[in-house]
C-alpha cells in the first residue's frame, strides 16, 4: 500500500514521523487516499497520485489550494510534493466531520451559501472555461445517435425517447455556460462535509470558471436523490440546465463502468433517476412511458 520511500517524502513534507496509516475508501478515480497518524498525535489525509490522470487532476487541486487556502469552504492546506510519478497532497483530515446524508433544511441553506462563497472568490491561475466542456455537458445528441445505452436502464420506453429527443435537443442548445465565477463542477455529498456550521468542500480537480448556476444546478439531481427538495425548489426556471444534466447522466450511465471506479454507472443511474423527470416537468414533456416489463416463461 505504502513504499518505504513514499513514507519517507511524506514525512519530509509533514515533518513528523508517521505512526500509523489507514486507507480510505472513497472517490472514484484510482488514487491512493490515507490517514496519517503522526508521532505528535496530528491527524492528517493524503491523497497519492497513482496515474498520469490521477497526478494531472492532483496538480489542479493544488493550484486551487495554493491560491485559496485562506477560503472557509476548503479543508485546511498541509503541504505537497510533486513527483513524475506519485504526487501528493496533504490536507486536513475531515474523517470526524459530518458527511451527509441526511439532509436537513439548515444543511441545504449552509452549501448554498459555500457556493456563494465560492463563486466570489478570485480565481486561481489558469482556470479553464466551463465553456471548453460544452460537449461533455450537452450530450443528447449522442444519445440519438446510439439510444441503446440509455434505453438499457430501463428508465423510459423508446417511443417515448423518441418523441421527446427534438425537445430535448433543443432545450441543452440554450444552456449558458459563459461567465466569471469559480466552480466546483462536481458537488455531491461525497465532495463535501460540515464542521460546525461551515460546508467543507473537497476534489477540486474539475474546477472552472464560467456560469455561477452551474455549481448549483449539477448538485440538485445528488440532492433529491438523497432525500433532498425537488431541483426547481432551489433552482427555478432552470430547464437548460435539467435537459444538460439529464442528457449528461443518461449518456452515461447505462455504459460499462470505467476502470478503476466500478459504482460511478450506478451512482450517474441515482442522479438521472431525478434529473429526467426534473426534464420532464421543466419541459412540460409527456408523462414517461415505461418499457413493458418481460416476464418470464
Amino acid at each position: 500500500m505504502l513504499t518505504s520511500e513514499l513514507k519517507a517524502r511524506l514525512e519530509c513534507v509533514l515533518g513528523q514521523r508517521i505512526v500509523n496509516i489507514t486507507r480510505r475508501i472513497g472517490g472514484y478515480s484510482l488514487a491512493l487516499r490515507l490517514r496519517l497518524e503522526l508521532a505528535d498525535g496530528r491527524l492528517v489525509f493524503a491523497k497519492v497520485a497513482t496515474t498520469e490522470p490521477t497526478a494531472r487532476w492532483l496538480r489542479r487541486e493544488v493550484v486551487v489550494y495554493e491560491a485559496l487556502g485562506s477560503q472557509k469552504f476548503l479543508a485546511e492546506f498541509l503541504g505537497w510534493a510533486d513527483d513524475s510519478t506519485e504526487p501528493f497532497l496533504l490536507l486536513e483530515d475531515l474523517s470526524e466531520a459530518h458527511w451527509p446524508p441526511p439532509w436537513t433544511t439548515a444543511r441545504v441553506d449552509v452549501v448554498l451559501t459555500a457556493l456563494s462563497e465560492v463563486r466570489r472568490a478570485p480565481l486561481p491561475p489558469q482556470t479553464p472555461a466551463l465553456e471548453a466542456e460544452r460537449a461533455v455537458l450537452t450530450r443528447w445528441a449522442s444519445i440519438a445517435d446510439d439510444p441503446a445505452p440509455f434505453l438499457s436502464l430501463g428508465l423510459c420506453s423508446a417511443g417515448w425517447l423518441e418523441n421527446a429527443l427534438p425537445t430535448l435537443l433543443a432545450a441543452e442548445q440554450t444552456l449558458n455556460l459563459d461567465g466569471t465565477d469559480f466552480l466546483h463542477l462536481d458537488v455531491r455529498s461525497d465532495n463535501l462535509c460540515f464542521i460546525g456550521e461551515r460546508a467543507v468542500i473537497v476534489d477540486w480537480n474539475w474546477s472552472s470558471v464560467g456560469n455561477g448556476e452551474a455549481d448549483i444546478a449539477c448538485w440538485l439531481p445528488s440532492l433529491h436523490s438523497e432525500g433532498g427538495p425537488l431541483p426547481e425548489t432551489i433552482l427555478p426556471a432552470a430547464t437548460p440546465w435539467a435537459a444538460a444534466l439529464a442528457g449528461f447522466f443518461g449518456s452515461m450511465a447505462g455504459l460499462p463502468p470505467p476502470e478503476g471506479a466500478p459504482t460511478v454507472r450506478t451512482v450517474q443511474r441515482t442522479q438521472l433517476e431525478s434529473a429526467l423527470p426534473w426534464v420532464v416537468r421543466a419541459l412540460g414533456l409527456p408523462p414517461i412511458e415505461f418499457p413493458p416489463i418481460k416476464i418470464g416463461v
